[in-house]
């Protein structure tokens, strides 16, 4: 079987291209594999991935838009039987077209603890803007003139996260342990998600519906798919149920909110503040609202950009994939 890998740079610090590439070596040695091809789709300006894959049988490290696999598609590459994402999310597929066409896809939960982490650190600096207050020390302390001049000074009312409620949309592997860091900060924890997890450990999580979620919630942090079903999810409707001064975190997908509504509830301070990962539009080519808004931190999809993460992504696509050849597949999302 022949095997197409599209691995991109690092874009992190101090793990060189070089490291990635060398973490892919043990998807050489997995017996049916006999010809490994990896490929860096910046190298082929003008090209896609679904343009390089060619004729291999397994394609690796893909990013699955909407319908990335039709007909079409499918039907020109009759070898491809394995496809995996490096990624959590994904588009929307045909799952009857391409068990029709017998490929397995699959995602890669890489990245749960890593995003969770980046989602409270995101809530953190809203309650702390702790950015802030080093670099009044660092740069405007000692030549300070004003009247308000103190070392304790506090330009923002810090917030205590202790006793106050987490809400979590969406309760797969990134809101689970987003819900268990909220509640080593002693926060009750609700969650809301279509499907109702059992277990013991949901034993500390109460499960709610999403209108309950919104009325009760003192923080709203969502980390579900975007469909058709969840687009614009956080919208004037929603925001209009949620309590006054809530704080809004997104680290999953820009999608799930309608821009415009959450400018104008954070302006009217309906909404207290946002710490934003993703927005509608990556990467942005103008300037949104949201960008001038004193209320809102934005970042640049970069929750996942760990080398932890990056390099436990890699050891789970090989993982994956050693699983579909063994007969039992795991993390199949074309079921």
């Amino acid at each position: 079987m022949k095997a197409v890998v599209f691995e991109g740079q690092s874009h992190i610090p101090g793990l060189p291209y070089t490291e990635l590439i060398s973490r892919w070596e043990p998807l050489k040695k997995i017996q049916q594999v006999e010809e490994v091809q990896i490929i860096d789709s910046s190298q082929h300006p003008g090209k896609t991935q679904r343009d390089l894959i060619g004729d291999a049988d397994i394609a690796m490290g893909l990013w699955i838009t909407d319908h990335y696999f039709d007909e079409d598609f499918l039907q020109s590459h009759p070898n491809l039987k394995y496809a995996s994402t490096s990624s959590h999310g994904f588009g929307r597929i045909d799952n009857e077209l391409t068990q029709r066409h017998g490929l397995t896809i699959t995602n890669t939960i890489y990245g749960d603890v890593t995003i969770s982490q980046y989602a409270m650190a995101l809530l953190l600096e809203i309650c702390t803007h702790i950015s802030r207050h080093s670099d009044y020390v660092k740069f405007e302390y000692l030549n300070d003139l004003s009247p308000e001049k103190s070392y304790e000074r506090l330009f923002f009312p810090p917030l205590e996260l202790y006793g106050k409620t987490m809400g979590i949309v969406g309760l797969g592997n990134i809101g689970y342990w987003t819900a268990k860091m909220a509640e080593g900060f002693g926060m009750k924890v609700i969650a809301y998600d279509p499907f109702v997890h059992t277990g013991e450990k949901y034993a500390f999580i109460e499960q709610v519906s999403f209108d309950e979620l919104l009325s009760r919630s003192d923080v709203i942090s969502l980390h579900c798919p975007y469909t058709e079903q969840n687009r614009d999810l956080i919208n004037e409707q929603s925001i209009a149920k949620m309590k006054d001064g809530v704080i809004l975190i997104n680290t999953a997908r820009g999608g799930l909110v309608d821009e415009q509504a959450l400018y104008q509830a954070l302006m009217s301070r309906k909404i207290y503040a946002a710490g934003l990962d993703v927005l509608k539009e990556e990467s942005p080519v103008r300037r949104i609202p949201l960008m001038d808004c004193p209320y809102c931190i934005i970042t640049g999809h970069i929750a996942w950009l760990t080398k932890e993460a990056r390099l436990r992504a890699i050891d789970l696509q090989i993982q994956n994939l050693q699983n579909y050849l063994e007969g039992h597949p795991t993390s199949v999302i074309n079921r």
